[in-house]
């Protein structure tokens, strides 16, 4: 028997009357063995349904969000919000001529009258147990609408990049960091906020080849060199609005190397007092293209280790790896994370990407490499694993995790 976590006392728990199990996790050669979830008598805990909104819900991220969640188990949405251009109409109108999913908008929300983002942000705190965000505004629109949200008491599950780097903002694959989420008890401190708070997914760049490097770094991951593949929806676009695309390679995405280059290193940073500090290893360099596919990001990866492991001990590697989300069985979490192909020519982002509903990654062609130890092909689905899906995941982590 152990106290109840903190945060889980805030939430009306009692600090000593329940058991608890120890999760003892691995991520990478570090035991992480303190985080702890409560065996909590039916009177104390039950699961509950979330009312949420989706800001942001007429560009591509967030019609993606309204598809996940049009039937997902534990969120409820009540509330689409996006500019004041879209506002006071219905959902349905909104998004006339730019619906760029192949499933088609939602009936359940398709009446829906859209709120102003800004504007009617007390209504819409005043609805909801947390939002999902994905705006299309400058950096410090975003900074400044996501805190105005926190500060309403609305925990904000940001897509947008403007908090990555904000110091106590944990950056959440689930699999991975998990225990980044205890960041949140000194950000609600920095905010004076007792249920609001920010957190955000990483770059839709870095979702095929971090978690593929992930389970490696028991070996030492020295240096890693990557080349992505990007799908044109990553840009928010469809090829009926990007006819550049066709029968073309664009060599450059703005800031996209930089983010692939940096994110990492705050992923699998640690929790120092009052912030997330980035580790500094392994280096990596990484390079960005605009390709002609409609959903998919692909990654080549070399890799060098301390400690070069054999094919074997990396196949096993990534076979054997489970995270958090897997051993919740949390609604959205893939039942095998990492998936290896022995085809030669797979994975394939036509073939591919929607393993899983999207939410897995693909590997293959291992092989030892003349320059590196070893380099391998990735890929996973941009707006679901990459983006929304990744989102959805992150949320139904920190509702179990009692965070919201």
């Amino acid at each position: 028997r152990q106290p109840i976590p903190e945060h889980l006392q805030e939430r009306g728990f009692p600090a000593c009357s329940c058991a608890v199990r120890s999760a003892p996790f691995f991520y990478g050669a570090k035991a992480f063995d303190d985080l702890i979830f409560a065996t909590i008598d039916k009177e104390f805990y039950q699961m509950k349904t979330y009312n949420v909104a989706v800001i942001g819900a007429t560009g591509m991220v967030g019609q993606r969000f309204c598809l996940l969640l049009e039937n997902h188990p534990w969120f409820r949405v009540v509330a689409l919000a996006a500019s004041p251009a879209s506002a006071g109409k219905t959902y349905r109108e909104a998004v006339a001529g730019r619906w760029a999913m192949t499933s088609p908008i939602p009936e359940k929300f398709a009446d829906l009258v859209v709120l102003d983002a800004e504007a009617d942000l007390p209504k819409i705190a005043d609805m909801v147990d947390f939002v999902f965000c994905a705006v299309n505004m400058k950096k410090e629109e975003i900074k400044a609408l996501e805190e105005r949200y926190a500060k309403a008491e609305v925990p904000v599950i940001s897509n947008n990049s403007a908090h990555r780097f904000t110091p106590d903002v944990p950056m959440i694959i689930p699999e991975i960091n998990p225990e980044h989420a205890e960041i949140i008890h000194a950000q609600r401190k920095r905010l004076g906020t007792q249920r609001g708070f920010i957190a955000v997914k990483s770059n839709c760049s870095l979702q095929s080849y971090v978690p593929a490097l992930h389970p490696l770094r028991a070996f030492g991951v020295s240096k890693v060199a990557v080349s992505t593949y990007q799908a044109i929806s990553g840009a928010g676009k469809t090829f009926d609005r990007m006819p550049e695309i066709l029968d073309n390679v664009i060599p450059y995405i703005g800031g996209e190397e930089e983010k692939s280059e940096r994110e990492p290193l705050k992923i699998w940073g640690s929790v120092q007092g009052d912030e997330i500090v980035c580790t500094d290893s392994p280096k990596i360099t990484a390079q960005c293209l605009r390709v002609p596919v409609s959903d998919g990001h692909t990654a080549a990866v070399f890799v060098s280790f301390d400690k070069k492991p054999t094919q074997e001990e990396i196949l096993q590697a990534w076979a054997s790896f489970s995270g958090m989300p897997q051993k919740l069985q949390l609604p959205s979490a893939p039942k095998q994370f990492i998936h290896y192909f022995e085809e030669n020519d797979r994975p394939q982002a036509k073939l591919d990407r929607m393993l899983e509903n999207g939410m897995a990654v693909s590997v293959g062609r291992l092989r030892e490499d003349i320059v590196f130890d070893y380099k391998f092909v990735c890929l996973s689905h941009n707006t679901l694993r990459g983006a929304a899906g990744g989102a959805v995941l992150m949320a139904e982590l920190l509702c179990q995790m009692m965070y919201i």
